[in-house]
């Protein structure tokens, strides 16, 4: 009884050092009418990112955030993600732009940040979210998205069977 598990206890925490855990985004969308800002911020894990990309996990190729990045890193990251994902406002698609981007954690659970802004000064009234990102690699994937604008916050969970969600204010 003891032994077995050990067993499971041991490949749980081997299976933990090998990938992180849970397929998983986050992304937050925040309108501040007083700024006419509209602000996406995407967290991916780097492991995800290197894989839909180099379809390499652990590719040094692109080298987010480091001296030594590749010059079409950005581009070919925006490549990837204007098929998987998208924000319409008021039923028009934002033309989303990288203003920074950041990388967090370390080994396997690195995290690529990826910021957006975009100026709105249209009232939002509603929104889609298309969020589909890694459910082209990952049956598992999950993406959560918190969204705050007009003074409501929301959060929903897009994966491979619901891609997107509109919201109206």
């Amino acid at each position: 009884m003891f032994r077995p598990l050990l067993v499971v206890i041991g490949f749980l925490f081997t299976t933990s050092l090998v990938a992180h855990p849970l397929r998983l985004s986050l992304c937050e969308i925040e309108y501040t009418q007083s700024k006419d800002l509209l602000t996406v911020n995407l967290k991916l894990f780097l492991t995800d990112v290197n894989e839909a990309i180099t379809f390499d996990p652990y590719s040094k190729e692109l080298a987010f955030c480091q001296s030594n990045e590749a010059s079409n890193a950005e581009q070919l990251l925006m490549e990837y993600l204007n098929k998987f994902f998208y924000v319409k406002v008021n039923g028009k698609r934002v033309d989303l732009k990288i203003k920074s981007k950041r990388l967090s954690g370390e080994g396997d659970n690195t995290a690529l940040w990826v910021y957006f802004e975009q100026s709105q000064s249209e009232r939002i009234q509603d929104l889609e979210i298309k969020n589909a990102v890694f459910t082209d690699l990952f049956f598992d994937q999950n993406n959560i998205v918190y969204i705050h604008a007009n003074g409501d916050s929301k959060s929903i969970m897009l994966n491979k069977k619901t891609k997107t969600h509109q919201i109206d204010f």
